[in-house]
């Protein structure tokens, strides 16, 4: 009888923003198909995020070195139990650039791999020379690369998976409300700033009142911090679906005909799972942090906002008849 080959398990540190976890979905696909068993490191999101792949997720604690290298040095022992090799390679991927992922890995005893950003070289088992601001879809993947001693390009998919019990629960909210097929899913809210200008487009309420001229529904996903508020003020005429967990939302996303959004997570997510998006931008640099999709399409005036009757004109011809609609 053939034997299966040996476990090797692989603890990833995955990053904070919710776009970025999903731009580093390739690199983990392909950690996976070259046999390493991953068990991932985030937010308490992370895991309704990535519920499709079927990934182990473990909820990294709030702030404090001592809980969180606790929680590793755990995740390390259990581990090694089935992967002999485990304590003798390094044995952490770190998707953050911080300094505090790699001490807190070093810390729980464990050999982490990164990039020499932020002062934390010194911390590294393996440490790769960073480079200069590329996409943050390919940083991730040529740092799993890396580690596999492999040079391959990027997929031009991000291939992000939506469970079926997350499909299910959001095509009965779709039902639940009424919401017709073609409908258009807006994203007017973005948290932070680049280069000290917002990320929201200050156009976004003038195009929710001309688009529900095109006769389709328009629905937005709010989430918290105020987002139901500046929903309901701002964009009284879509449909607010509130409180979605975002593998639910990941399933609204895929039914949509259409996602407009700004530069925020809930972009990342429709690029990642195959919806067409049109990403307004203004100050954020679609080089390194543009949706990656064949079928996300941009408007901007980098670092100005575009106008209003261009980003019309674009959604106007993504809905036309005969345009691409959803997977």
């Amino acid at each position: 009888m053939p034997t299966s080959p040996p476990t090797r398990n692989l603890i990833v540190r995955l990053c904070n923003q919710v776009g970025d976890v999903v731009l580093s979905v390739p690199a983990l696909r392909l950690l996976e198909s070259h046999g390493w068993r991953l068990h991932l490191v985030g937010k308490p999101w992370a895991a309704s995020l990535l519920a499709g792949h079927g990934w182990h997720c473990h909820v990294l604690p709030g702030k404090g070195l001592k809980r969180r290298a606790a929680l590793l040095r755990e995740l390390g022992a259990q581990a090694a139990r089935d992967d002999a090799g485990f304590g003798q390679r390094p044995n952490v991927l770190l998707m953050p650039n911080s300094f505090s992922s790699a001490l807190e890995a070093r810390w729980a005893g464990l050999r982490p791999t990164g990039y020499a950003r932020d002062a934390r070289g010194w911390l590294l088992s393996r440490r790769l020379a960073s480079r200069d601001p590329r996409h943050e879809l390919v940083d991730h993947w040529e740092l799993a690369c890396a580690f596999l001693g492999l040079d391959l390009p990027p997929p031009a998919d991000i291939a992000l998976e939506v469970s079926l019990a997350d499909q299910q629960r959001a095509d009965t909210l779709i039902a639940q409300h009424g919401i017709r097929p073609g409908f258009v899913l807006l994203v007017p809210f973005a948290a932070g700033v680049v280069d000290k200008q917002d990320k929201r487009w200050p156009g976004f309420p003038a195009f929710t009142r001309e688009l529900a001229a095109c006769g389709r529904d328009l629905v937005v996903c709010p989430g918290p911090g105020g987002e139901a508020e500046i929903a309901r003020r701002d964009h009284p005429g879509a449909l607010c679906l509130e409180g979605l967990d975002l593998g639910t939302y990941c399933g609204v996303l895929r039914r949509a005909a259409l996602v407009v959004s700004n530069d925020t997570g809930p972009a990342h997510m429709a690029a990642g799972v195959g919806t067409p998006l049109l990403s307004v931008l203004g100050p954020t640099k679609v080089e390194q942090w543009g949706p990656w999709s064949p079928r996300a399409h941009v408007v901007t005036r980098h670092p100005r906002w575009p106008e209003l009757a261009d980003v019309l004109t674009q959604a106007t011809l993504l809905l036309a008849p005969g345009a691409r609609g959803p997977a």
